[in-house]
């Protein structure tokens, strides 16, 4: 077959075949010696699949040519693009969390002169939690926490109302921030599961209604109040979820509680 034709029936241009000869990845089958026009054998179809295959995987020229060196199955040409799908499935879940992220951020700066008035002083009461902590790093918060609660849950399911108080708590630290995630119930911790006492509280209050993609401008705002009206942190920042059944989270109602001092 002429140039041409292998490259229609291969789906690649002549330019890309024309390079992959030039490298020896892949050479014609016949160079004619007068006019210099590259022929291609049809079996020569099969090299050029696992070829452009092994490309479009991410592989680069090299790995491919050392991979077409050797026998591939067609069973583990499977097997790598399962592998290689799962990855830039991985990849296109971290893109979208930053675009999300960096999306978040410019709200922020949006509302950087607006001042929300709804927030309370409120006394929170004591709560003993069976929990699991953590110390995670603020940018894997959005993948963790509900594992994490899924976690506590799965222990703590079979007793009747002991998931009606999800709460979550977050601190500041050198190595991240500590997290500590469970459920508000007075008995024995499940395995895997520890007690926690939270104690009673002054804290400024104020709701985030929607998605948690969205909970750092709300907490952003409050401490900006905080800070605006005389008030320092005095212990961990607290979420308590009012409603977070629902698989979409547009529903959603989540209190912030910042304990707080004068």
């Amino acid at each position: 077959m002429l140039i041409s034709d292998f490259a229609r029936l291969g789906q690649v241009s002549v330019r890309r075949l024309r390079h992959y000869d030039a490298i020896g990845l892949l050479v014609p089958d016949r160079v004619d010696p007068f006019s210099g026009y590259r022929s291609y054998s049809p079996e020569q179809l099969h090299l050029l699949n696992r070829l452009v295959a092994l490309k479009d995987l991410g592989f680069s020229l090299d790995q491919v040519q050392r991979l077409l060196g050797e026998p591939v199955a067609v069973d583990e040409l499977r097997g790598v693009l399962r592998l290689r799908r799962a990855e830039l499935e991985e990849e296109a879940r971290a893109v979208s969390t930053k675009l999300a992220a960096v999306e978040s951020r410019l709200r922020m700066i949006e509302k950087e002169n607006t001042v929300s008035s709804d927030y309370v002083v409120k006394t929170v009461p004591a709560v003993r939690l069976v929990a699991r902590r953590a110390t995670l790093d603020p940018a894997e918060l959005g993948n963790r926490i509900g594992p994490m609660f899924d976690a506590v849950a799965a222990g703590l399911s079979h007793l009747p109302g002991s998931l009606a108080t999800p709460i979550a708590t977050y601190a500041e630290a050198e190595a991240g921030m500590e997290v500590v995630v469970g459920y508000g119930y007075a008995g024995e911790p499940p395995d895997g599961a520890e007690a926690v006492e939270l104690p009673q509280a002054q804290a400024v209050c104020g709701v985030h209604l929607g998605p948690m993609s969205h909970i750092g401008e709300s907490w952003q705002a409050l401490h900006r109040w905080v800070v605006e009206n005389g008030y320092s942190h005095a212990g961990p920042c607290r979420e308590l979820y009012v409603r977070a059944e629902a698989e979409d989270q547009a529903d959603w109602v989540t209190e912030l509680q910042q304990p707080v001092t004068r």
